[in-house]
């Protein structure tokens, strides 16, 4: 049993890096991309009225809250991106440690903006250019949105965590079959 439950463990940290390594580099191309054709000010639409691409250099956190405490929402970022990890490892859910995965990207995707934009301590900004019209965000943020929206769905839906959590519904599950 215990070999199957490394075996099994050994599978969810290939699948939690791999997605948040591809999550990473799509994040992080894609803000190179903004930086470069979007640089000069410009503004493309994309969906009129909707979503356009425009480049913001974001000091805070969603909607720009927190933009004087810059270096603070990147300790939260750390501590964040280092709780994923445990939970990831400690989960037997694949769907879990895939929405870990992805919101690991999100916070790890803007925080690498917060250290390589610095100008001191962990504050650079981080690049959005995805522009809602009430909100300028990037890729890293939809990574955490959709991350959110799984995680709340798979708590409503009970999907099992852990392997108490297992056989706690395996055990409500044999109570209402033999009732």
């Amino acid at each position: 049993m215990e070999t199957i439950r490394k075996g099994r463990l050994r599978i969810r940290v290939a699948v939690f890096a791999c997605v948040a390594v591809v999550a990473l580099i799509v994040d992080q191309l894609t803000k190179l991309w903004a930086l470069d054709v979007l640089g000069d000010g410009r503004t493309i639409p994309v969906i009129p009225g909707l979503l356009s691409f425009t480049l913001v250099r974001n000091p805070g956190a969603s909607l720009g809250f927190g933009s004087g405490s810059t270096w603070m929402i990147s300790m939260l970022a750390i501590v964040a991106c280092i709780a994923l990890i445990v939970v990831s490892v400690r989960t037997i859910s694949m769907a879990w440690t895939t929405a870990f995965a992805f919101a690991f990207a999100g916070a790890f995707g803007n925080l690498i903006d917060r250290v390589v934009y610095a100008d001191g301590f962990l504050n650079g900004k981080v690049v959005d250019f995805l522009n809602c019209g009430w909100s300028v965000g990037n890729v890293a943020d939809v990574y955490l949105v959709i991350a959110g929206v799984v995680i709340v769905a798979m708590i409503l839906a009970n999907v099992p965590f852990s392997q108490k959590d297992l056989d706690e519904k395996r055990g409500a599950s044999e109570k209402g079959s033999a009732a």
